[in-house]
């Protein structure tokens, strides 16, 4: 063959490559495919809660999937310490960043020094107030308060009163699933009280501040709790006061959380709480590294449905969000004020696969 067919075929190939390369879009790369393995930096951002404890066991199993070496931190809810986990990275030489900040306002300036860097950096669970990302991994935080509020509102018949014990308003998370949930209320079921509580997504404080609200209002019929932190606690206080009693008996207090932890669903099917919001641990880890490494290779994304059951929204200018399903968790799995759920039995449930 002479040169100058060589040289054609050489060029074909690279043009095929582009191709391929542009028609990834938001379609699944095989996991670990090509190059060497780029150095990730993942922080953790607490591992006080089963959820979290979840994540943080999922994320080593899909960072072996796909190919990635992993470099860890946990920042225990605090953000001077995220800050310096971030440099802690920089100065190990990761090419990306997944992190998780709970406080989603004073994230800004660290975005902006990795972006400076062109480190890419994915966020989980959480959306940054301001600053680009290269991608935001979580579910629709207003649909967990919706849901809550069409749940609890039904249940109730459209009167009495009711408890939300709200994340950190610091964080986005919080400010959606407390917005949504007091929006919906005041829309859909005027005749319902909501007795809003701050915890700083903090399980002590929900306690104290559930015990205190029950003392003052004992015919409370209804809690929203924003985050399985509160679980223990709030089942401890409606044991104390005699109130843990089946849906049939007008005592009963009905309880939806957010998570859908392993504990949750055992508390669904024994009666001590009524619904959950499942949270999907394992796909937050997965979708995390599968994005950040992504954007390593240089592939890009479109707003959009994925080849894996959600939805890429933009939320801002240089901002897409992948919205992973978050279903609503019953006993029976029936649909409760229009609303579809799903039985706590589901195998599809990350928390029956923990």
């Amino acid at each position: 063959m002479n040169r100058n067919a060589l040289l054609g075929l050489g060029l074909t190939a690279v043009l095929s490559t582009v191709v391929l390369t542009a028609a990834c879009g938001n379609k699944d790369a095989s996991p670990g495919a090509g190059g060497s393995a780029p150095l990730i930096g993942v922080d953790y951002p607490r591992s006080d809660t089963d959820f979290w404890n979840s994540y943080i066991k999922y994320v080593p199993q899909f960072g072996k999937e796909l190919g990635v070496e992993l470099k860890t931190t946990n920042s225990q809810n605090d953000i001077a310490s995220l800050i310096s986990n971030v440099q802690t990275f920089q100065s190990q030489g990761v090419k990306g960043v997944v992190m998780a900040p709970q406080d989603t306002a004073a994230i800004a300036p660290t975005l902006q020094q990795l972006a400076t860097k062109k480190i890419p950096v994915v966020t989980i669970d959480t959306r940054p107030d301001s600053g680009k990302v290269f991608m935001v991994v979580r579910a629709d935080n207003r649909a967990y308060g919706t849901n809550a509020c069409q749940f609890l509102g039904t249940k109730l018949g459209g009167h009495g009163k009711v408890v939300m014990l709200e994340g950190g308003l610091d964080s986005i998370n919080g400010r959606d699933r407390t917005e949504a949930f007091e929006e919906c209320m005041k829309k859909d079921f005027p005749g319902i009280t909501v007795f809003g509580e701050a915890t700083d997504w903090k399980g002590d404080v929900a306690a104290t501040k559930l015990q205190t609200r029950m003392t003052s209002d004992p015919d409370i019929k209804g809690v929203y709790m924003e985050s399985s932190f509160a679980l223990s606690g709030t089942l401890q206080i409606l044991k104390q006061r005699g109130l843990q009693v089946p849906p049939s008996d007008p005592k009963h207090v009905f309880i939806v959380s957010n998570d859908g932890i392993p504990e949750e669903l055992k508390d669904i099917k024994e009666g001590l709480i009524d619904a959950t919001v499942s949270q999907p641990a394992d796909l937050f880890a997965k979708y995390g590294l599968y994005y950040v490494k992504a954007a390593i290779e240089g592939k890009t994304f479109q707003a959009g449905p994925t080849d894996h059951g959600s939805t890429i929204i933009q939320v801002r200018d240089g901002v897409l969000e992948d919205q992973l399903a978050a279903p609503l968790v019953t006993l029976d799995g029936v649909t409760i004020g229009g609303r579809p759920t799903v039985k706590f039995d589901d195998r599809s449930l990350w928390g029956n696969n923990a």
